[in-house]
């Protein structure tokens, strides 16, 4: 069964099908150059599970990938992946990791962004990410930040800027953009940064995650290996991150106070002792977080955040909403950073228990918010008011059909017709006043007017996560948009159609002679097919050459096939190696570098 099949609907929105027809033969071959280069460099600088994990995973090198076949691979060890359109919300993203399943985007880097596409790509998944999910501890690692960052909050300026990231990103790549355009997106992505007004958990997890996952180093600090997914899936990038001029960091949690800039080359990295190590500096991060710790520091984080997050009590029940003020004292360290007396969060609110939605008590009850005390009830100040007995609730005038008044160790003060106290299992959840009033003092913070008041039972707030306690039934909220693609919408070129027929006809011919070098000569073509091809690339090469378009991938290829193993060398090789590196030239100082890195290659054999 495909991982997507099985999938709840809120992430099969983000699901899309690979229309693998629509990858053109350019495509396939920007492919190839990267992972022909990836091959070479990374089987010296990568870690070793990076090599085994390209055949492990179903990565092929002269095409670009099916994600079904990734799927089926990924399946033998407990793992899955699916196809997406560009970027996903960074929470939507978190969710499919958390379930053991990449989510890989399905565009492919244009060729004039071979070295780098600020989008996300099919290369940098499927030839990052997946090679070293062969590596059990790596495995282990990722789930686990994905668990820890799942329930990190997220705010929304974080969300804004994600959307403004998103935006410029497929602007940049979309090859119909205009430079208007490009400004615009870029302009809109500054005040994005300007309006960040503090640094929010998730930031902090997401920094994590780029000096590890995207960007790490594991090793002695002189000499490291790879094994980040932005690195692997730049091998420009990681030649220039192992000489000097980048500075190394043995990896501590501290890295999550190092921000970084995803359109620069980073000036330092991190230098993990080993990917076994990884889980312990998560472990440190992970201490920092609302989530584990809760009380008023948890409060006051999804209070700056103005995100949907949950408030979760000692009793496993649950609020989930914007949380829009909470009342604490501070004088009591029963909780990190004071005591929680009050919540009170905007709506549509989730009740639920043990992150289950509890019946009726979704926003069609709460659309417009909820509040609630929180506390320890005055007549037992000393036992979990969800432990409580019926007899011992009934001895304190608590009495379901029967006015009763709720006095709470905080001064809060509950009186209303109480017409239900619902449990799960032995515990109490939440209990149900009618003409009601909520008072602290003199202030009144419910009128009977607002109709039924649920009191949310439990002693103390244990933790505050981000988003909804039960995502799949909440519904709707701001997590971010789907990215368009930035694929172009204008029609091929007819320059373009014959650069894709001439490619096409350099892979059939590469095919054909594939067996050519190996110790079995049976496999060599007939001497007519031979000639025949042989003309036809004789026929590219005298294109390239007087082209001036500047096609140096094309001309790469054929000098690859002229070699001696093919049997096709012919007079135009040198004719066409000038020119391709004099139209390299023309196109700066990226494309000579590719080209000649490229040229490299040809003396290594497949």
């Amino acid at each position: 069964m495909r991982t997507q099949d099985a999938l709840p609907a809120y992430l099969q929105r983000y699901v899309v099908p690979q229309r693998y027809d629509r990858y053109t033969p350019v495509e396939h071959a920007t492919w190839r150059y990267i992972m022909r280069r990836a091959r070479n460099f990374f089987s010296r600088h990568a870690v070793p599970s990076y090599a085994e994990g390209i055949s492990k995973t179903g990565i092929p090198m002269d095409r670009i990938p099916k994600i079904d076949e990734i799927d089926v691979q990924l399946q033998k060890f407990g793992w899955g992946a699916v196809g997406v359109c560009g970027f996903i919300p960074p929470a939507a993203f978190l969710d499919f990791q958390a379930r053991s399943i990449m989510p890989i985007a399905m565009d492919m880097r244009t060729l004039e962004h071979l070295s780098y596409t600020p989008a996300p790509d099919i290369v940098h998944e499927a030839a990052g990410h997946i090679p070293i999910l062969y590596d059990p501890a790596y495995r282990k690692y990722l789930q686990r930040y994905a668990n820890m960052a799942n329930k990190s909050i997220i705010s929304s300026e974080d969300v804004r800027l994600y959307e403004a990231i998103r935006w410029l990103s497929d602007i940049k790549e979309n090859p119909d953009a205009t430079q208007m355009q490009i400004d615009h997106a870029g302009a809109m992505l500054k005040q994005a940064y300007d309006g960040i007004t503090h640094t929010s958990e998730m930031t902090k997890v997401g920094r994590m995650a780029w000096w590890t996952a995207e960007y790490g180093l594991v090793g002695d600090l002189k000499n490291p290996k790879i094994y980040g997914a932005g690195l692997l899936s730049s091998v420009g990038e990681s030649e220039q991150c192992l000489t000097d001029k980048v500075r190394k960091i043995r990896l501590t949690v501290d890295c999550v106070q190092t921000g970084y800039d995803i359109t620069e080359p980073q000036p330092q990295l991190f230098v993990a002792e080993s990917i076994e190590e990884l889980p312990d500096v998560l472990e440190q991060l992970e201490c920092t977080l609302s989530f584990r710790r809760g009380g008023a520091v948890g409060m006051n984080e999804a209070l700056l955040a103005k995100s949907v997050n949950t408030v979760v009590l000692d009793s496993g029940a649950s609020a989930s909403g914007v949380i829009e003020c909470f009342e604490s004292d501070a004088s009591q360290q029963t909780q990190a950073g004071g005591r929680v007396d009050f919540i009170k969060l905007n709506g549509p609110v989730q009740i639920a228990y043990n992150a289950k939605q509890l019946s009726g008590q979704g926003r069609e009850r709460h659309g417009e918010g909820f509040s609630s005390p929180v506390g320890f009830f005055a007549f037992a100040p000393s036992k979990p008011p969800h432990l409580l007995h019926d007899d011992e609730l009934r001895a304190a005038g608590i009495v379901v059909g029967v006015r009763s008044c709720l006095d709470f160790v905080s001064g809060f003060k509950v009186q209303g017709m109480l017409k239900r106290v619902v449990r799960v299992g032995n515990a109490i959840a939440y209990m149900t006043f009618d003409d009601c009033t909520v008072t602290r003092g003199s202030r009144r913070y419910y009128e009977p007017a607002w109709g039924e008041f649920d009191l949310l039972v439990g002693a103390s707030v244990a933790s505050v996560h981000g988003g909804p306690a039960e995502r799949q039934t909440y519904g709707d909220y701001e997590l971010g948009q789907v990215s368009s693609s930035p694929g172009r919408t204008s029609a091929f070129s007819d320059h373009e159609q014959k650069m894709f027929r001439a490619y096409t006809t350099i892979r059939e011919v590469r095919q054909r002679h594939i067996g050519t070098h190996q110790a079995d000569k049976s496999a060599l073509p007939a001497a007519d097919v031979v000639a025949r091809d042989a003309m036809q690339l004789a026929s590219l090469a005298d294109a390239v050459i007087k082209n001036d378009q500047g096609e140096w991938l094309v001309g790469l290829e054929l000098l690859e096939l002229a070699g001696q193993r093919h049997h096709l060398g012919a007079s135009w090789v040198g004719p066409l190696r000038e020119a391709i590196t004099s139209h390299a030239k023309v196109k700066g100082d990226l494309a000579q570098e590719l080209l000649t890195r490229g040229i490299e290659l040809l003396a290594v054999a497949d």
